[in-house]
């Protein structure tokens, strides 16, 4: 049964285009050649992986396919962590046009090799040095941001006009050199023939086999006398003698006759690039690094208050760990890795992070209770720490019996869920039911009040998670949930959160792709009808009957497992108390998305939004440039409905599925564009932007980091509206920090009295640069393979364009 993973992007607007084209067209996109060239990777790597196990292996069908390449690698719970890798590297990628358009050396503009080399070089570093750390989102990002000058060097240089077959392995090698470069003085092009340029190339740059590119400019036709232009109408170089270009960024470019093989050269240097990256991280991190786990691609997440109060929390959560990995152990539901954040007071971490489940069960071990001087503990700071560290669209659980100290983090946290899609589960003992803390002495004991409590259900509920009231000793009931939330095909088919509660029919679809469909209530008092699609029922004081096959409640929280039965059910809600409803199953169909914006430089192309939309209108990508819906101005979540066609071939599967995360818009935006690299003891600057559409006044900056480092910063904007205001962040990271480590900044922008915010969430590789690399290249065996591999990428890819 084949898996089903929906890409959705929510487009905010639309505009124009240029370069090796970054959106789908019927030439090749910078989109199409990284995708295509990991695809091809990744079948690579799992083929050797195969072999070296002593395991068959059968090659996915072409083309290749994020679903079929995963299923081929025999990780078919892997198909959205793929994709999810997939599309930010690509993202990356295609964001280099949008930001930095006219800075020629990221696309071997002006005959500037040693600047984009350099580029390469220095991500390629980063890259691997994120890897070997495992921080696979700082990896993505700078990946994706060296693959455009490396692909663009196709198009934009004339290697192929010089007669190569080949990638040009050197770009790759920071000590080797990419050919004879021509000198600034040397001319390298005549005038085109008209609209025909395919001989502008003079005959003495072939015959001595000299490198060049074409010269690009918006706004000034000047250029070194003699040279090539990259063309096209916007480029104004290309009007002056010589006239023309040389570019091959698609079929109708000024050497759009050498479109193709400029693409396919591209796919080709792209692997080779990757396969470099696999032959020094090894299989297993690289596999990793795309997303590809033989296990779940979930993490087993947990942040624990460590207090002295909290002795039979730490007893329940040793519990449910060795049921987890003792249950994993025997099934090929691994969890990819294993997160724990301890936090007391006034100290939280470290933070433990590990693939190793064995490790993981002696470190959650060691765990013991004690300090905690007040009633109030480090509990955010914990979870932002966790955040930063647990894979994207992950789910944490957080167990402790006392308020948070840090509730100024709340916001921060709230960004981080919304940048990065988390569900945070609280599991919180004695917030209202019996006394909970035991102290210094027995006799002081206090009770989290419902305001404290409030901080933990707004950040639930902004994730999409549950607070779960229980007991010390309903604890180890309660922890169910968290075995059930380890399976990587877990969907959300419906969430709701009413307050005040009220009574309310919530209909949801079970197609026939889900497994052990499960409905989860958290509230005090609640009663509910339940109706399946024959229009059985069944109360929620019956005790028996045939729609729900198993029944759980403790605490506040109540557990329905029901009968598969595909259809439209329904569930009516009473309750004037405030109450939570999800529904979740096992599915292979899913989806993905991302709120993206049409950039406002001058290549057309989508930016994904790395805060919270602005209110304008959405757009539906295959629908474009036709209006669609409003952006609410209050908190919504997105939902998809559909039909697929291709699951089953007796008839169509309708379905149902919904984002965990609520979301919300805001009057407010916030820019900020830097490089992605910090080298160690080197002061670092973030320029940010600030922009209201709402009432002028003093705009509240706060920033902060997840790893504790110095910044400053403003801490206040005054905005007029509809106008902007620019800030700088500036931070150093210690000499210590260990090169590949990554760091996550966040820049929060309050609008006056609170009432409107947005977030920009930044993510930066921390490497300790090496001036020289050792050129020690592959082995000649690997040089072989890949020798064959690419020559193959590079004839067998021309038939499909």
């Amino acid at each position: 049964m084949s898996s089903l993973l929906y890409v959705l992007h929510c487009l905010l607007l639309f505009a124009g285009a240029s370069g090796f084209g970054i959106l789908p067209d019927r030439s090749l996109s910078h989109l199409e050649i990284t995708e295509r060239a990991i695809l091809n990777a990744t079948v690579q790597i799992c083929h050797a992986v195969a072999r070296a196990e002593g395991a068959d292996f059968t090659p996915p069908a072409q083309p290749f396919t994020a679903e079929n390449v995963a299923v081929a690698c025999r990780a078919p719970k892997s198909i959205k962590s793929f994709r999810t890798a997939i599309n930010s590297i690509i993202i990356y990628n295609v964001r280099v046009d949008l930001r930095h358009v006219l800075n020629a050396s990221f696309h071997f503009d002006d005959e500037s090799f040693v600047q984009g080399k350099k580029i390469i070089t220095d991500g390629l570093q980063a890259t691997k040095a994120s890897i070997k750390q495992r921080s696979f989102e700082a990896a993505w990002q700078t990946l994706g941001k060296l693959l455009h000058p490396l692909q663009d060097f196709y198009s934009h240089t004339n290697h192929l006009e010089l007669g190569k077959l080949f990638p040009n392995s050197n770009l790759i090698k920071s000590k080797a050199s990419i050919g004879k470069i021509a000198d600034k003085s040397r001319p390298t092009c005549r005038s085109c023939d008209g609209d025909d340029c395919r001989n502008n190339i003079l005959e003495s740059i072939r015959e001595e086999q000299i490198l060049t590119s074409g010269y690009f400019n918006l706004f000034d036709s000047e250029k070194p006398s003699g040279k090539c232009s990259h063309g096209g109408r916007l480029d104004q170089t290309s009007k002056k003698e010589p006239k023309g270009g040389i570019n091959k960024d698609s079929f109708d470019a000024s050497h759009g006759h050498l479109h193709s093989e400029a693409a396919n050269m591209a796919i080709a240097a792209t692997s080779e690039l990757l396969a470099d990256i696999q032959g020094d991280v090894g299989d297993k991190k690289f596999l990793e690094m795309v997303g590809i786990f033989r296990g779940s691609s979930k993490a087993l997440c947990f942040v624990i208050d460590t207090t002295n109060s909290m002795k039979e929390d730490i007893e329940a959560v040793k519990k449910v760990t060795h049921t987890i990995i003792n249950r994993e152990v025997e099934t090929d539901n691994k969890s990819s890795v294993y997160i724990l954040v301890p936090f007391n007071d006034p100290e939280f971490g470290p933070l433990i992070k590990t693939t190793d489940s064995a490790v993981f069960k002696t470190v959650i071990n060691t765990l013991t209770a004690s300090g905690g001087g007040d009633n109030q503990e480090m509990s955010l700071s914990g979870l932002q720490l966790a955040l930063s560290a647990a894979p994207f669209n992950s789910e944490i659980f957080l167990f402790t019996d006392a308020p948070a100290k840090d509730t100024q983090l709340k916001s921060t946290v709230i960004a981080f869920l919304e940048r990065t899609q988390t569900v945070v589960n609280f599991m919180i003992t004695n917030s209202t039911i019996i006394n909970r803390r035991r102290r210094r002495n027995l006799q002081n004991s206090n009770q989290i009040s419902d305001a404290d409590l409030q901080v933990y259900i707004q950040l639930a509920q902004a994730s999409g998670g549950q607070v779960i009231e229980v007991t010390k000793n309903e604890l180890p009931e309660a922890t169910s949930i968290i075995i059930e939330s380890t399976n990587s095909s877990l969907v959300t088919i419906l969430q709701a959160v009413r307050t005040p509660g009220r009574t309310e029919t919530f209909s949801f679809l079970v197609d026939e792709s889900v497994t052990n469909p499960t409905v989860y209530i958290t509230g005090h008092s609640f009663t509910f009808t339940l109706t399946s699609p024959t229009g059985e029922s069944q109360q929620s004081t019956d005790t028996s009957g045939s729609l729900i096959t198993a029944s759980q409640s403790v605490g506040n929280f109540r557990s329905l497992r029901l009968q598969k039965l595909s259809g439209l059910w329904e569930i009516k809600m009473v309750s004037s108390s405030p109450y939570t409803l999800k529904v979740i199953g096992q599915s292979p169909i899913d989806f993905i998305f991302d709120f993206v914006v049409a950039s406002q430089a001058l290549s057309r192309g989508l930016m994904p939004l790395n805060h919270v939309p602005h209110l304008v209108e959405l757009q539906d990508r295959q629908k474009l440039p036709s209006p669609g819906q409003q952006l609410p101005s209050t908190e919504f979540v997105v939902r998809l409905k559909g039909h697929d066609d291709s699951y089953t071939s007796s008839s169509p599967v309708y379905f149902q599925r919904q984002s965990s995360t609520n979301f919300r818009s805001s009057n407010l935006t916030i820019t900020a564009d830097s490089d992605n690299i910090i080298e160690p003891g080197t002061p670092f600057t973030v320029p940010f932007s600030v922009t209201t559409h709402g009432p002028e006044g003093n705009i509240t900056i706060r920033a902060t980091n997840s790893r504790g480092f110095n910044l400053i910063f403003p801490t206040s904007l005054f905005l007029e509206t509809g106008t902007s205001a620019n800030g700088t962040v500036t931070f150093s990271a210690p000499l210590s920090t260990p090169s590949g480590s990554d760091v996550t900044l966040t820049i929060e922008a309050e609008a006056p009295g609170g009432a409107d915010t947005n977030y920009i969430v930044l993510r930066f590789s921390i490497v300790k640069m090496a001036t020289e690399t050792s050129q020690t290249g592959h082995s000649e065996s690997t040089k072989v393979t890949l020798y064959f591999y690419l020559l193959c990428v590079l004839q067998c890819l021309d038939s499909t364009v």
